[in-house]
């Protein structure tokens, strides 16, 4: 892992391989180890950029609101850095909400975008009402919050088949402090919609969805790409598409960025 300093915070993140640059931002509660499968594959052929968000991993916590803008600024920080200019981003659930926010803030810097598992739409009054509780839950019971947390994220019909990668999940997420935590949620919570930019931006774009999601409604998920030049991408189960279809995403991420 190497570092930067970023308003005096540290970001931790890594870099590996040569060919077109492909940054990989993964989701609430995990951090750089969730690509530790998929990376090495990718680096094959191209420049894995991997990054832990604010408050997740090995990077610090800048405030008591992590927004999606202030993740982007430090992705752009992280590249700046390393003298990149333009890249491919794949956002994993909050990972593609900071992945919108990136585009909108530097879409200059943008060569293609893949949300998975993951939307351009803002939360719903019922997603803000449920981050809030979650906020009480956290901050009331750490350890219990993260591990059922954890445990929603897969297709229900999976959770004794992966059983010992839910383990290794659940001991990531509760290296994750509070803070970060908090942080986050208010963060996802107040996040602008940005389903604009699945029509407007010039860009590939491709959308991976889980048949089988507990976090994100299949069907309310596909109405944000209508009359999109959006590629959609269909797996059979829940959110955590790395662990869950972890073969049928490599293969399309490979097969998306050969277009790019």
């Amino acid at each position: 892992m190497k570092q930067i300093l970023y308003k005096n915070t540290q970001i931790s993140y890594s870099d590996n391989g040569k060919g077109t640059t492909i940054v990989l931002l993964h989701g609430f509660l995990e951090n750089q180890t969730m690509w530790q499968d998929l990376a090495p594959e990718l680096s094959k052929k191209h420049r894995i950029i991997t990054i832990d968000l604010l408050g997740h991993g090995e990077s610090g916590c800048l405030g008591y609101v992590h927004s999606m803008e202030d993740n982007a600024e430090v992705v752009q920080a992280v590249l700046s850095k390393l003298r990149i200019r333009k890249a491919v981003f794949v956002g994993h659930s909050m990972g593609g909400y900071v992945a919108l926010a990136f585009a909108e803030l530097f879409p200059e810097n943008i060569r293609g975008l893949v949300l998975q598992n993951s939307t351009s739409k803002a939360d719903s009054e019922e997603r803000k009402a449920n981050r809030n509780r979650a906020i009480k839950a956290v901050k009331k019971d750490y350890t219990t919050f993260i591990r059922l947390a954890i445990g929603n994220l897969f297709n229900p019909d999976n959770r004794e088949k992966f059983a010992n990668e839910i383990e290794k999940v659940k001991l990531e997420a509760l290296k994750t402090p509070l803070q970060g935590i908090v942080a986050s949620l208010e963060g996802m919570k107040i996040r602008k919609d940005r389903e604009v930019l699945l029509h407007l931006t010039p860009f590939p774009k491709m959308l991976i969805l889980g048949k089988k999601d507990p976090v994100l409604n299949y069907e309310d998920a596909l109405e944000q790409i209508e009359n999109t030049a959006v590629k959609l991408v269909t797996l059979p189960d829940g959110h955590m598409s790395h662990i869950e279809n972890k073969e049928e995403l490599k293969t399309v991420l490979l097969e998306f960025f050969k277009g790019v």
